[in-house]
């Protein structure tokens, strides 16, 4: 296993603990309302139940096919690449067709994948993943030619960051990447400074299109 993260500055932790508190009490009165409303959703079930299922199959089933993305990468000087042109928000329920492996953003699916620190050891849905990049997630990935010891020491990393996930990507095009909404970048290692510095600019940065949103309450596998 190799050694643990460098801690982030306080400001960050800060923000990070603020924005997870903040979630906990969002959830706890969604738990509420949703008290508060069950009588009212089984009526609605029962009356709208033809009209749920025409919703069900129409735009949603036209989305799905891509991922309402366009453009290409642009690499900067510090080797990241970043996405110029349009990625696509919208809430579909079918498998997507994103032009990069992995997805850097783009139509995805209504439910996300957790990422408070949470490494996957088989594939997971690119469309869930996306989901969880738009709430300001960084997501790391490797294929079967990362060294071992590194996907451990990058497994502990992303254990104890907020914010991140981490699962392997077969047929992506380098051992191992690190990929946030709309940017993406290669590593040659665990112990790669340049895999501090892209948590430390992307773990819920500036080009999160939903900070502060949930990284849990969602799939787990």
């Amino acid at each position: 296993m190799g050694s643990a993260k460098k801690s982030s500055s306080p400001a960050r932790k800060a923000r990070i603990e603020e924005m997870r508190r903040a979630e906990q009490a969002r959830e706890r009165r969604n738990r509420i309302l949703a008290v508060a409303t069950s009588v009212v959703v089984v009526a609605g079930l029962v009356v709208g139940g033809v009209v749920l299922v025409r919703s069900q199959s129409g735009d949603d089933d036209s989305a799905a096919s891509d991922a309402k993305t366009s453009g290409s990468f642009v690499t900067g000087k510090d080797g990241v690449r970043a996405w110029k042109g349009t990625l696509g928000r919208n809430h579909v329920t079918k498998a997507v067709k994103y032009p990069v492996r992995p997805p850097v953003g783009g139509d995805h699916n209504p439910v996300w994948m957790n990422c408070d620190g949470d490494v996957y050891t088989d594939e997971i849905n690119n469309t869930n993943a996306v989901h969880s990049l738009e709430h300001g997630a960084v997501w790391v990935t490797y294929n079967s030619k990362a060294p071992k010891a590194d996907v451990e020491a990058l497994a502990a990393k992303v254990e104890k960051t907020p914010y991140t996930l981490m699962s392997p990507v077969e047929g992506q095009k380098d051992p191992i990447m690190l990929t946030a909404w709309g940017h993406q970048r290669t590593v040659t290692g665990a112990d790669d400074p340049n895999v501090d510095k892209f948590f430390e600019t992307y773990v819920q940065g500036k080009q999160t299109p939903e900070p502060g949103a949930a990284c849990t309450n969602g799939l787990s596998e």
